[in-house]
């Protein structure tokens, strides 16, 4: 089993802690990677477009961007985590997620997202930890996973997990776990069922492929969708999605 995990934030704080809390119990039966942010995806998008008209590998942060997207397609399961700055995710991450604009359904998505499972580990002091996990939850949809599961936690007075009290403590350690334990149970041998909203949006950028290849067949987007025979019958989550 392979476990790829993004790291909003190179803080050791509270969500690291979670973090940490949650993949104690994968750490003996899965391979680990961790990508830390900014430090490993230290620029931000420029907004040249160039994934998306000339390929993914034309972008000026490619070296950072590519590596980061060979670990997430072939994981398992990916981890994103981030605390809640000013009630959404970090710029960091929000930096990585515009990176790969080109892995959404519109332009050339991944088959192998549409089975995946992903996890969203955030919190915050008081309100903000739904809008942050919102932002990376939007994002991974998009990618094409169905299977998002979400933890957050809500701190309230001190941001420092030595600080907390045993009760706050103990209470997001007990209910990280029941996270863990869930997710642990599950055969990731077998793919993950792709979703009806999963499903429909795909067939609507489906529709917006098919009218484009009329008009400008040699658009790279245009092409991956026609190559992979999406256009017609064959759907990227496969038979066994049917």
């Amino acid at each position: 089993m392979k476990i790829t995990v993004i790291n909003g934030t190179e803080k050791h704080g509270v969500t690291y802690r979670l973090k940490e809390i949650f993949l104690e119990r994968f750490r003996e039966k899965a391979e680990i990677t961790e990508f830390y942010l900014p430090k490993d995806c230290p620029s931000f998008c420029s907004g040249c477009v160039n994934c998306i008209l000339k390929g993914e590998h034309t972008c000026k942060d490619s070296e950072y961007i590519q590596k980061i997207a060979v670990s997430l397609l072939e994981s398992d399961l990916i981890v994103m985590t981030s605390p809640a700055y000013v009630m959404h995710t970090t710029g960091s991450m929000k930096a990585l997620l515009d990176h790969f604009a080109y892995l959404w359904m519109p332009h050339r998505p991944a088959p192998e997202m549409f089975t995946k499972r992903a996890v969203i580990i955030t919190q915050c002091i008081g309100a903000g930890a739904k809008s942050t996990a919102k932002d990376i939850k939007h994002s991974l949809s998009w990618w094409g996973i169905s299977k998002i599961m979400v933890f957050t936690g809500r701190l309230m007075g001190d941001i420092v997990w030595e600080k907390l009290t045993e009760k706050k403590r103990s209470e997001l350690t007990k209910k990280i776990n029941r996270l863990s334990q869930n997710l642990l149970g599950i055969k990731y041998e077998k793919p993950s069922r792709v979703n009806a909203i999963t499903r429909i949006k795909f067939l609507l950028c489906r529709m917006m492929k098919k009218s484009l290849h009329k008009n400008d067949p040699q658009s790279l987007d245009v092409k991956y969708w026609a190559e992979r025979g999406w256009l017609g019958k064959i759907r990227p989550w496969g038979a066994q999605n049917m």
